[in-house]
Formats: C-alpha cells, sequence, structure tokens
C-alpha cells in the first residue's frame, strides 16, 4: 500500500543559525551608538542563543516549570522553588555572558558602551528565552542602588558583577555568584507603592547598619529564589528602600514565607510568587523614608529591559516567519514571494528595526550619564521606549504567528517559540509600569527644564530627510509645552516615539528602510494593520535586510 504520509511542503526548523550575525538592524544601531564596540562577544553569544541544544533548554524550562516547595518531608518550613535543570542552564548561559552585572564591574566604564554591549547581549538572549531574564534584569538593576549602603555594596558587589552562577541558598560569603530581585507592589496598591502596608520597625544596628523587622507582604515577588532583595515598607521616616537577604550572615533563613506561585498567562520559566515577611530582618538602603525616589532609579533600568525584551522578542518573531514563508509553498509559489505576504513582512520588519533603533539609543544615554542632553534624553527616551515598543508587541507577535497559519498557533511546532513570545509579549507592556504609568511618567519628565530643547536637538540630524518627519518633529516642541493634562499623553508618547525611530533610521538603515517607514508610520501611507504599506515600497530591499542568516 502507497504510504499516504509523506511530509512535505514543511519548514525546516530555524536552529543553529548565528542570531547576531544575521540581525543587520541590530548591527546597524550598534555601529550607530557605540562605532568602536568589539563585537566579537556578541558573535560568540549569537550562535550560542541560536543553537539548537539551547532552544531545547528553553522549551524544558518551560514546559517543566518551576514548583514550590513549602515544607521538608518533617514539615519544617523549606519555602524553596525548583526548578528543571535546564532552567538552570539558561540562567548560567545568561549570567556567563555578563548580562546581570558587567556594567557595574571594576573598569566595565573605562571600556565605554558597557549599557550598550550588555543591551544588545540581553536582546540576543531574549531571542532564545525570555522568562528566566526576570532575575537577571532584576539584578542589573538594584545592584548599583546598594552603593546606598556601602558596606553591603562592598560585601555584595563583587558576588553581583561575577559571571559565576550558583543557584544554592547558602550565605552570600561562599557563593561565587549572587542575584537578587525586588518586592514592591502589595494587592492594595499595585502600581501605586505609596499605599504600601508593610512595616520595619526597628531591630538594632550592625555592620551593615540600621536593621529593621519587617512584617508585611509582597503580591508579586519574581524569582524568589534570589540571594536578596530590595523592597520597600513603612518606617518611622516613611516609604523606605530596604536590603532583605534569603540568608541572613548567620547562615540561617529569613523569615520569608512563600505562599504561592503565580499562575501567569506566559513568563512561565519564571518563579513568581507571592510572599509574606514574618519578622524578616532588613537593612536600610539610601535615606530613612526616601525609598520611591531609589524605586524609581532602579524602575529606569527594568524599564530599558522591558523596551529590549519586547524589541528581541519581536526580532525572533520576525525570523520565524520569514524562515517559514521563503519555504513554505502556496498557490505556485513561496509565500515570501505572494505580493500580500510581502507587504506584512516588510511591515513587520520595519517595527522590528525601528524598536531596536530606539532601544539601543535608550542604551546609549545610560552610557553617557555625565553628558547633560543625555540625561534629558533617558528620562524621556525610557517612558516612551517602554511604552511604544512594548505596545506595539502584541499586535506584531499576533500578525507573526499569522504568516505560519495553523502550524504558527501549535505549541510544539518550532520548540513552541511563537506561542512563547505570544504569551511573552502583554508582559513587558504590564510589568514595571503599564501604558498609562509610562505616559504620566513622560509629562513628568517634559516638565523637566530644556526637554523640549533636547528633544529638538535629538530630531535635528533627520531636518530635510522627510516631509512627514519635519511636520511632525515642527509640531512636537509646542505640544508639549502645552501638554498639561493627562488626557493626550499617550498620543504624545507615540509620536515622539515614532518621531525619534525615524530620526534614528535615517542614521542607521539604508534609504529604503527609511523612506517606507516614514511614508506610512509619519505620512499617512498606511492602514490600521500590519501589511499595509504602500505599493511604491521598496520591498526587496527590506525583505533582503531582514532576512535571519
Amino acid at each position: 500500500m502507497d504510504s499516504t504520509h509523506e511530509v512535505f511542503n514543511q519548514s525546516t526548523p530555524l536552529v543553529d543559525y548565528n542570531l547576531f550575525a544575521g540581525n543587520r538592524a541590530l548591527q546597524g544601531a550598534l555601529a550607530f551608538n557605540a562605532p568602536t564596540l568589539d563585537t566579537t562577544p556578541l558573535q560568540t553569544l549569537g550562535a550560542q542563543c541560536g543553537s539548537a541544544a539551547m532552544q531545547t533548554h528553553a522549551r524544558l524550562a518551560n514546559v517543566h516549570g518551576p514548583e514550590l516547595h513549602t515544607h521538608d518531608r518533617f514539615g519544617r518550613r523549606l519555602d524553596e522553588v525548583e526548578f528543571h535543570p535546564s532552567y538552570h542552564a539558561l540562567m548560567g548561559a545568561a549570567t556567563s555572558a555578563g548580562l546581570h552585572g558587567s556594567p557595574w564591574a571594576e573598569g566595565a566604564e573605562a571600556h565605554g558602551h558597557a549599557h550598550v554591549r550588555r543591551a544588545a547581549g540581553f536582546m540576543l538572549f531574549t531571542e532564545l528565552e525570555p522568562s528566566i531574564l526576570c532575575p537577571i534584569s532584576m539584578t542589573y538593576a538594584v545592584t548599583p542602588a546598594l552603593r546606598g549602603n556601602a558596606a553591603i555594596y562592598t560585601d555584595w558587589g563583587p558576588g553581583l558583577t561575577s559571571r559565576a552562577y550558583d543557584p544554592a541558598l547558602r550565605v552570600w560569603r561562599g557563593k561565587p555568584g549572587l542575584t537578587m530581585g525586588m518586592g514592591m507592589t502589595e494587592k492594595q496598591g499595585g502600581s501605586d507603592v505609596r499605599a504600601n502596608t508593610s512595616q520595619a520597625l526597628p531591630d538594632g544596628h550592625d555592620a551593615w547598619g540600621r536593621r529593621f523587622s519587617v512584617t508585611g507582604h509582597k503580591w508579586f515577588f519574581s524569582a524568589p529564589m534570589c540571594d536578596a532583595f530590595l523592597i520597600l515598607a513603612q518606617t518611622a521616616g516613611g516609604l523606605s528602600c530596604l536590603f532583605l537577604p534569603r540568608v541572613l550572615p548567620d547562615g540561617t533563613r529569613n523569615a520569608i514565607q512563600i505562599q504561592r506561585l503565580k499562575d501567569k498567562v506566559g513568563n512561565k520559566a519564571n518563579a513568581s510568587s507571592e510572599v509574606e515577611f514574618r519578622g524578616a530582618s532588613a537593612w536600610l538602603v539610601g535615606e530613612d523614608g526616601r525609598g520611591i525616589p531609589q524605586i524609581l532609579e532602579m524602575g529606569s533600568m527594568t524599564r530599558l529591559d522591558c523596551a529590549l525584551g519586547t524589541s528581541g522578542l519581536m526580532r525572533q518573531a520576525l525570523c520565524i516567519a520569514l524562515h517559514h514563508t521563503a519555504q513554505r509553498q502556496a498557490f505556485g509559489k513561496p509565500l515570501i514571494q505572494q505580493p500580500l505576504m510581502r507587504n506584512v513582512l516588510a511591515d513587520l520588519a520595519l517595527e522590528s528595526e525601528a524598536a531596536t533603533a530606539l532601544a539601543l539609543r535608550l542604551a546609549r544615554a545610560f552610557d553617557r550619564a555625565d553628558d547633560a542632553h543625555e540625561r534629558v534624553m533617558a528620562r524621556l527616551l525610557t517612558p516612551v521606549a517602554k511604552f511604544w515598543i512594548c505596545k506595539r508587541g502584541s499586535a506584531f507577535a499576533q500578525e507573526a504567528m499569522e504568516c505560519l497559519g495553523g502550524n504558527g498557533y501549535v505549541e510544539e511546532h518550532g520548540e513552541g517559540i511563537m506561542a512563547r513570545i505570544y504569551r511573552e509579549m502583554p508582559l513587558n507592556s504590564i510589568w514595571e509600569g503599564a501604558g498609562n504609568i509610562m505616559a504620566i511618567d513622560l509629562l513628568r519628565a517634559l516638565r523637566k527644564a530644556d526637554a523640549a530643547a533636547a528633544l529638538a536637538h535629538e530630531l535635528a540630524p533627520a531636518r530635510g530627510a522627510h516631509a512627514a518627519l519635519d511636520r511632525l518633529a515642527a509640531a512636537l516642541p509646542t505640544r508639549v509645552e502645552q501638554m498639561a493634562t493627562e488626557t493626550e499623553a499617550r498620543r504624545l508618547a507615540q509620536d515622539v516615539a515614532m518621531a525619534v525611530q525615524a530620526a534614528l533610521l535615517v542614521q542607521s538603515a539604508p534609504a529604503a528602510v527609511f523612506s517606507a517607514f516614514c511614508d506610512s508610520r509619519l505620512g499617512g501611507d498606511w492602514g490600521q494593520t500590519f501589511g499595509t504599506l504602500g505599493a511604491g515600497t521598496d520591498f526587496d530591499s527590506i525583505l533582503q535586510r531582514a532576512q535571519p542568516t
């Protein structure tokens, strides 16, 4: 009997390729923002993240998610989360690449581009597996805040910048590498951390300074197996930032009880928990009652990572769509040769490159904190990039998934990468401040002196390059100066984002990319969904540039 199950006209797996070598958009953004950067480590990381072996680790870490063990077999409190070995393999790879602390390592700033280098690596790793990067991102954000307590920073700083990974819960002195998390939100407050009710009572003074006993809870406490956390709690002086280790200096476990793990839409490999503090020991970091300013400083870095992460997810979704449509035949020719599919893919490529350009520009601002213009741009672009790039992510993932047809909606197809991307996309938009918070934060930034002038200076290199961009750039200063209410803050964030993206693309991307971006996003030659670029678009150039290999 003839077989009825010959498999043909199916795409091959997109594995064992170098994520960096084929990413011309990322390379262009790096050449613009960090022209002297040695990209050899990124080539190495790109090959590792594109390997079949690492993709298997990513799949297994999500299929076999974290498991909470509140008690041991004798009934004693344990409060540990068990992870699949693949989770630890991924964490080891991320820390080995320095994605958690390389900008803070001794001598990093002297070499320049430390944040841009780390940002590019973070994007590449996100293409492989985003959810394990939560503790990586938090470690990156909280490490400089520890300088508010010199004694703790002296003890913990070397371990937090070490490229070793040690998941064991034990005292910090004996560990080659350390990770940290944050505990800010409570069930009654969410983004309004001023509503926090956790109480911190004085409990003496020791080598790490003022010690407190903390009683309360945290509604979102991601990566609870980190070695320590920065938390917010009410002291006599008001809401304060405290350092709370999982294992105390004497080797005993701190009084942190993990109540349950969150069953999230995506982000499955990462353990997000609810915890209670029952007289947990913590030490003051910074000034008493000044927790909010410290949290805002840390939040700017995690928000950068949200923009970087979404940009990385966009790139991976685009690569999968391009790879599939180049091989899949329909109606007599490959899908990628079908006019409407070419429009969709080119439109996605524009969005992906624009996101990459904006995210890396923001990272550059962190590298130049001693420059007045860069400080203003960091304050402006952090909420703008977080808002706009992350908002675009979910629609982007859905369209890329549609390029695969029914296969795209199947968990096992392509190691489940597209399904993971689709579930992950809303997270970066929601966590670390949802859209409204970002829009309001932009208004706060615009009220600072010289914000409008700094934005005009940023857009100046693109003056005369495209009529639609010139019109938008000319209107923005007045809109910035007259923006007195929140009602139109989202629209302003959107327009600032696209104006800056266009100004960056004219300096870092080919003319075909810049022109199509401005014609569609700024000039009105576009519909209300992806795949509605004008007929005059240079589809060949855009698609050739976007190819993963």
